[in-house]
């Protein structure tokens, strides 16, 4: 594979592993895996509107037109002294989407995977101030916290979903290095927090 295939195809991934994502892809797990699977459909395309507006359309959207209105290129977006507004818009939507979900009175187990991305995001912006740690990798350690947690509160198997998630983190970690837009420290960081952060925040919040 040529060189700019390679980089092509770590692009591609980058934005396919987008760390918005994330709430997404747990709400889908628990309604298909969990007792969340009972629910009407009725019930579950309400959650998942307003997870999917609150935590991906909003946060992207408003964060594309404030690096339009600054006449930002992808590359200036990936510069740690832009990446503060971003993340307070992303921040700001994730709370929002917090507050609309307590205000309907949706169970818990739904809540903490986008309490545990909103610490994720709050933990990787206090540390932007210093260093430019990696969110997408941190949005896949998200992932496997969330997998261990869960293994532990609905009592499953979770050995195959970890190794999957590995091969994930482990593509994504290796797409944002190809692209030199992260250090290997600063996606091992990323990852760690995120497992860290996911495992807590489902379990002892």
């Amino acid at each position: 594979m040529r060189e700019k295939d390679i980089i092509m195809l770590s692009k591609v991934l980058s934005a396919v592993f987008s760390p918005f994502y994330l709430p997404v892809v747990g709400l889908l797990a628990l309604f298909t895996f969990s007792y969340l699977s009972l629910l009407h459909w009725p019930v579950k395309l309400y959650i998942f509107i307003v997870v999917f507006l609150f935590t991906v359309m909003l946060p992207t959207t408003l964060i594309r037109l404030y690096a339009r209105y600054q006449g930002w290129s992808k590359q200036d977006m990936a510069v740690k002294d832009n990446r503060m507004i971003p993340y307070v818009i992303s921040i700001l939507c994730y709370f929002c989407c917090y507050y609309t979900l307590s205000a309907n009175h949706i169970p818990y187990s739904i809540k903490c995977i986008v309490v545990a991305s909103l610490m994720i995001q709050v933990l990787c912006a206090i540390i932007n101030l210093w260093w430019k740690i990696s969110t997408h990798t941190a949005a896949i350690g998200g992932v496997m916290g969330a997998v261990i947690a869960f293994a532990e509160v609905f009592s499953f198997n979770p050995v195959w979903w970890i190794c999957l998630v590995l091969i994930m983190g482990g593509i994504v970690g290796t797409s944002r290095l190809i692209l030199k837009l992260h250090t290997l420290s600063e996606v091992l960081a990323g990852f760690f927090l995120g497992i860290i952060c996911s495992f807590v925040s489902i379990l002892f919040f």
